[in-house]
């Protein structure tokens, strides 16, 4: 490896990438219309930042029902594929590649998005969280217990958003499984209590995200999708560590490597310390590596040095970087030039407007 590892190429799927700086998806709510759907303010963000190998746009829903915040973008309307439409073109027209991850929130929301109707999950237990709804933080609630059709219907919003996309320009997909949304859900026993097919062992708890991975792939190609996950994901989104936790992700990641044209697995390090919580993993991609054969990308809290060491040392094939990307629409030429890298305001984060949106600047 050179002494930037993370500018060296990549093949992911079928596309050969400049770097290995990927854009993490990061919720950014500037989709503030009654369709949901991206605007031009979303072409010039995403534009802003082409030069990263992949751009990954932040979670957004698969339906109605999948929607638990308020303005995201969702992928499964007309008005929603043609707004994705100048955005994906934006970033073909500067040379970018962009996946669009595919979003249901499950039980992080709220009867205020649904028309009274409760959210659903795997299971009816509270998370005892706060949904940010139109109307403020409130109290999340004890949400309906999915049927096993109505799961069936689910893999297949999946599966029609993933055609939407491909309609839409992306280039591929990537399966939100994590932080607490509806895979998520279905994978801890913190949040399934089933006793049917899709509860209990692990296989079971898998079995919902490996169905709609299934359709999804064959669908656009697997080569075209990628997948999202947070093993060591503990006490927000009323996620908790067990015993099983781990066990099932390792089943989960190890099982991946039956689909070798897969485009990535993209994990996350502990997003909070885990240092005192029982069964969790400290260091994700050093445990999780020797486990899957095929391409990993890793996430969470890393800068230049960390990065590239990650590479070097083998843990990872590309790391992707959230808050950086934020501030720096030019992360990669930062790396590049070992220019100082900026820092974003949280305060703007899910604000809409502009204002911390694409009003951050590149080097002079």
């Amino acid at each position: 490896m050179s002494e930037n590892a993370l500018l060296t190429p990549i093949k992911v799927g079928p596309y050969d990438l400049p770097n290995r700086v990927f854009m993490a998806p990061m919720t950014r709510s500037r989709a503030d219309n009654p369709e949901n759907a991206p605007t031009g303010l979303h072409a010039e963000y995403y534009s802003q930042r082409a030069s990263a190998g992949l751009l990954i746009t932040e979670g957004s829903q698969v339906s109605n029902q999948a929607v638990g915040y308020i303005n995201t973008p969702g992928i499964h309307s007309k008005a929603q594929v043609e707004g994705w439409k100048p955005v994906t073109r934006a970033v073909h027209d500067k040379g970018g590649h962009m996946f669009i991850q595919l979003w249901h929130c499950g039980r992080i929301s709220h009867p205020d998005f649904h028309g009274g109707a409760l959210p659903v999950a795997p299971s009816a237990i509270n998370p005892h969280d706060r949904s940010y709804t139109p109307g403020g933080f409130k109290d999340t609630v004890t949400p309906h217990a999915l049927t096993i059709d109505e799961i069936h219907a689910i893999t297949k919003d999946f599966k029609n958003a993933a055609l939407n996309a491909l309609a839409a320009g992306f280039d591929g997909v990537e399966i939100h499984s994590a932080n607490g949304y509806l895979f998520h859900q279905f994978f801890t026993s913190c949040s399934n209590a089933r006793t049917d097919e899709y509860g209990g062992s692990h296989e079971n708890k898998a079995r919902f995200f490996f169905e709609t991975l299934e359709a999804v792939g064959k669908a656009i190609g697997f080569g075209k999708v990628g997948i999202r996950l947070n093993p060591s994901a503990h006490g927000f989104f009323g996620i908790t560590i067990d015993r099983e936790t781990i066990p099932t992700f390792e089943y989960i990641v190890e099982r991946l490597n039956d689909y070798r044209d897969l485009a990535y697995a993209h994990l996350i390090e502990p997003m909070v310390p885990v240092d005192d919580v029982p069964h969790a993993v400290k260091e994700i991609a050093r445990h999780f590596r020797p486990r899957y054969k095929g391409t990993l990308i890793i996430n969470c809290g890393f800068d230049r040095e960390s990065g590239n060491r990650v590479i070097e040392q083998g843990l990872a094939d590309a790391v992707s970087f959230g808050k950086y990307f934020i501030a720096n629409p030019d992360l990669v030429e930062r790396i590049e030039r070992g220019a100082q890298l900026a820092l974003p305001d949280v305060n703007t984060f899910y604000t809409p407007g502009a204002k911390g949106y694409t009003d951050y600047p590149p080097l002079t």
